[in-house]
């Protein structure tokens, strides 16, 4: 095994790197409809208690273990496996990291590919004053043509191919320095053009005037849920992020931070979204096409909405992008290591995996919309490559392997490893340790099981 060199070059890029990494489509797209499907307020104030008592114990604890073993997560893993005296057989959990960090990395440069054709056809006037059914054909004109959307998802994968293979320092961090501030000012640029030119007062109470009469089971599994993909926990992506981390840097306040900027994204791009829905009588609970075709339709009748357009679908692209990239760094950095060949020879295998395997989510819809490779299980019954890759990640691993990790590290890990990467162990660390060893994975078992029984 190969010692990681490379370390951050300062905190501050560190947090840039795992904000990225955290902000993405969960926050910008997935959250508004999250939301709106589920009050508002209430499921606002469950997601931030969810955040803070499911997510940052797993988070916290992903760093602590990268950090320990300054290699990549399976490795990592079994170095501090056998350190607390432990079968270095946990290594698996990171294995299943890297297999999914691959999978998902291949479905998510469709969606990726979506966002970036967005930005050109916004910018190009393409959705400008167009009906609602001009919006519904262009984006399902964009998924039935196999090569356009081959080429777009493909440029969207060679982005981020190219970032990774630059390295931490010239790559990851250089990335991240410009495209998080750039998208934050953007962000703050569509709240304030939301705020003009749609209803702010009705989406600022909805979003914080909790009525806890709509609360039940579903909406509080809903929060968690949304709170655990929101951060990207359970691929061990971040974990690799830590073993670049030097022994000076607080990972409980980093990872406060970090989950504090990834919040502020989600509650923004509610500011930014549901100001123009309501201003239009669009339902909140538009689901996934809130982005894509109510959001288009709406910015089609504004004025200036071919620009702030164009400048959400960017905004979006952005976080899509820095997400991609940290879903590649488990794999990259494990490959490295076991193969014993250069970071950007690791990164352009990594990245063709993926790319074969994103054939199959391209032609999922269209060549392939009727196939349905897994139809036999009841689980995976009419579900395309895209639908199978996606829940079998999303669904099944990410979830087990965070709760895998709480337990590895709660009650595997004996207080001496994880006390002294924590900073001692005060009342904050015996928090963090009731959390990880209770309360986060019974949180994430709990959506797990409502996941696979839906």
């Amino acid at each position: 095994m190969q010692q990681a060199h490379e370390q951050w070059s300062s905190r501050l890029g560190f947090i840039m790197a795992a904000v990225g990494s955290a902000v993405g489509l969960a926050n910008i797209w997935r959250f508004p409809y999250a939301a709106g499907s589920n009050g508002g307020g209430a499921f606002v104030f469950i997601y931030i208690a969810a955040i803070l008592c499911v997510v940052l114990p797993i988070l916290i604890s992903e760093f602590l273990v990268g950090r320990r073993g300054q290699l990549s997560p399976p490795n990592a893993i079994a170095a501090v496996a056998r350190e607390a005296g432990a079968s270095p057989r946990w290594r698996w959990m990171g294995l299943v990291g890297v297999v999914a960090a691959i999978l998902i990395f291949s479905f998510y440069t469709v969606v990726g590919g979506w966002t970036l054709a967005y930005v050109f056809k916004s910018a190009a006037g393409d959705l400008s004053s167009a009906s609602a059914d001009d919006i519904q054909a262009t984006f399902d004109g964009l998924n039935a043509s196999a090569s356009e959307l081959f080429l777009w998802a493909s440029s969207f994968l060679m982005l981020t191919v190219f970032v990774s293979a630059r390295g931490v320092k010239s790559g990851i961090e250089a990335a991240v320095k410009v495209l998080m501030p750039l998208l934050f000012i953007m962000l703050l640029g569509m709240v304030a053009y939301a705020a003009v030119v749609g209803d702010f007062t009705a989406a600022w109470t909805f979003l914080f005037t909790p009525d806890f009469s709509q609360v039940d089971s579903d909406v509080v599994v809903e929060a968690i849920g949304q709170a655990f993909f929101s951060i990207g926990v359970g691929i061990t992506n971040l974990m690799a992020y830590g073993s670049y981390l030097d022994r000076q840097t607080s990972i409980p306040r980093s990872s406060l931070s970090i989950i504090g900027a990834d919040t502020l994204v989600a509650l923004l791009a509610g500011l930014a979204i549901f100001p123009i829905i309501f201003a239009y009588g669009m339902s909140p609970s538009g689901g996934p096409g809130l982005v894509f075709m109510a959001l288009p339709y709406a910015f089609g009748q504004m004025p200036g909405g071919g620009f702030f357009g164009a400048l959400f679908f960017l905004l979006l692209f952005f976080a899509a992008l820095t997400s991609a990239i940290s879903m590649m760094e488990c794999s990259v950095a494990w490959l490295k290591e076991k193969l014993a060949i250069s970071r950007r020879n690791a990164a352009l295998i990594s990245g063709g995996l993926s790319w074969v395997l994103g054939l199959l989510s391209v032609l999922s819809f269209n060549v392939l919309s009727d196939v349905h490779p897994l139809g036999m299980i009841s689980l995976f019954e009419g579900k395309t490559f895209f639908d199978v890759f996606d829940y079998t990640t999303s669904t099944l691993v990410m979830p087990l392997c965070s709760i895998v990790v709480a337990l590895f590290v709660g009650w595997v890990l004996p207080k001496r490893i994880t006390a002294s990467e924590l900073g001692g162990d005060g009342l904050g660390y015996q928090l963090w340790r009731l959390l990880v060893r209770f309360v986060a994975p019974i949180g994430l078992a709990a959506v797990f099981l409502s996941l696979i029984t839906a």
